[in-house]
């Protein structure tokens, strides 16, 4: 079995079911060891190799990051806010979080280049930036959307 064929299974099975390229680029820094660097999945390891998964899963992540560092920044604060509308916590809690930890920095494959790396790293912050100027742009509440008496 090649790794075009794992990809491929990937790209047809697993992948899809993600919302957006943020969650899928989340998904699959998941699958790598930050101990090893190695890429694991085991459904995929099963029906080809552990190294053909972990090569397959590594190319589909170096794929996904550098479409999104590629992005325009309105692409991104699409993925993101979608990405957002998706999860189970409040905009204003993952926008602090990732604004303080940074977790998506750990989510880049490592293998990118380091303009890539930060490119997608200042474009993240950009988009966390408007995200939380809206949040905190009182036009945005309800209450700013009701006509006035």
């Amino acid at each position: 079995m090649t790794v075009e064929a794992a990809i491929s299974d990937l790209k047809r099975h697993t992948l899809p079911r993600l919302s957006c390229d943020i969650a899928r680029l989340i998904y699959l820094a998941g699958t790598r060891d930050y101990n090893t660097g190695r890429y694991y999945h085991e459904g995929l390891a099963r029906m080809f190799t552990e190294e053909v998964a972990s090569r397959a899963l590594q190319e589909c992540h170096n794929e996904i990051f550098q479409d999104l560092a590629r992005a325009s920044i309105q692409e991104l604060l699409r993925e993101v806010e979608l990405y957002i509308s998706l999860g189970c916590v409040e905009t204003d809690r993952f926008i602090r979080f990732w604004q303080e930890f940074e977790p998506y920095r750990v989510a880049i494959p490592l293998t990118s280049d380091s303009v890539s790396a930060q490119l997608f790293n200042s474009n993240v912050k950009i988009v966390l930036a408007i995200l939380r100027h809206r949040a905190n742009d009182p036009r945005n509440s309800s209450q700013a959307a009701l006509p006035r008496p």
